[in-house]
């Protein structure tokens, strides 16, 4: 459930406050690999909203691309992309009095970035709605009973006394984090406190309609093609596990000229099918395979991808990796869920 700002450890704020008070601190904010729309959204909202407090010497590096309809969101052109800028990124977070990390809660989220962030001198601080939060961060904010990160970064500007910041950009920013990371208050919003902090978001003068169409309704017509793929050639459904996948190869990506984002919300549709309780997508990289988990009830994925797929999420949604060839990784995906439904 979302919390109310006075729920913050008032330690870790008044820690918090004291270490922005000083405004020529030079600030990193940093999210996860593959950044969805409520790490993008979360960071570029805090972003906007330090800098409306104040504190000038702000950055965002994210470890790689982010999907196109995301390329919208205010102050989109400040974020550091660390596979495009490495040697830029590295300076950042290792010159980076405090470092703001957004939406991950451990290290190896953010891959190539992991050995500098870990080395670096900086204040980590953590504000993130996943379980299980590793150590190695100096002050943690987390909160997986959230709807999302976005969410958490309006209640602790809420609960610094700085409200006031979050002005429509960053309201916006915020929003498009809430509504990406609840599938448009489809799930993971059955708390009253997310609506409240929408509601105030829309406030300062969101338009609820125009961001709901620049996220779900650019499709280019070979993401559209491909999604009609996904589902016509690639649905694989094991009926007696209640369990239902997607994989995609290299050649399939290029037949459809995949853009970043292109498979973004394909896992949910395996979801959707009747008596379906355990989803998945696999798509095939130059140096691993993507997996994608989604469930419905108490089938853990986060559980199922940090024991057997290198990853880790939510109860009902989680990503994970493969370094085995597309077969045998399917192969052994539904071994384990065989196992899984058999016990």
């Amino acid at each position: 459930m979302a919390i109310n700002p006075d729920a913050l450890d008032p330690r870790l704020i008044s820690n918090t406050k004291s270490l922005l008070e000083d405004k020529s601190r030079r600030i990193v904010i940093v999210t996860h690999t593959n950044p969805d729309g409520d790490a993008v959204g979360s960071s570029l909202g805090m972003y906007i909203c330090l800098r409306n407090a104040g504190c000038l010497d702000v950055e965002v590096v994210v470890p790689n691309a982010y999907p196109g309809f995301l390329k919208w969101l205010p102050f989109n052109e400040k974020v550091i992309v660390a596979s495009d800028r490495p040697q830029k990124a590295r300076e950042l977070i290792m010159g980076a009095d405090l470092v703001f990390c957004l939406d991950f809660n451990g290290f190896s989220r953010i891959d190539a970035l992991q050995d500098v962030l870990v080395s670096a001198n900086g204040v980590k601080v953590l504000i993130d709605h996943h379980p299980e939060p590793e150590p190695g961060f100096d002050l943690v904010f987390s909160y997986p009973g959230s709807s999302s990160t976005a969410e958490l970064v309006y209640e602790f500007f809420e609960a610094l006394g700085w409200s006031s910041c979050v002005d429509q950009e960053a309201a916006e920013c915020l929003y498009a984090g809430i509504v990406t990371d609840t599938g448009s208050f489809s799930y993971s919003c059955n708390n009253p406190g997310t609506y409240l902090i929408t509601a105030k978001l829309i406030r300062t003068g969101v338009d609820g309609e125009r961001i709901h169409r620049l996220i779900y309704n650019t499709y280019s017509s070979d993401r559209m093609r491909l999604l009609g793929y996904c589902l016509s050639e690639r649905l694989v459904v094991m009926p007696e596990q209640q369990t239902a996948y997607i994989s995609l190869g290299k050649n399939d990506l290029d037949r459809f000229h995949y853009q970043e984002g292109d498979t973004e919300g394909v896992v949910n549709y395996a979801l959707s099918i009747e008596n379906i309780s355990l989803a998945a997508l696999f798509t095939e990289h130059e140096d691993h395979i993507k997996v994608s988990f989604r469930s419905a009830g108490d089938v853990d994925v986060n559980r199922f991808a940090r024991d057997h797929f290198y990853g880790g999420g939510h109860v009902n949604a989680a990503g994970g990796k493969s370094f085995d060839p597309m077969e045998s990784t399917l192969l052994r995906f539904e071994e384990l869920v065989k196992a899984l439904t058999s016990g």
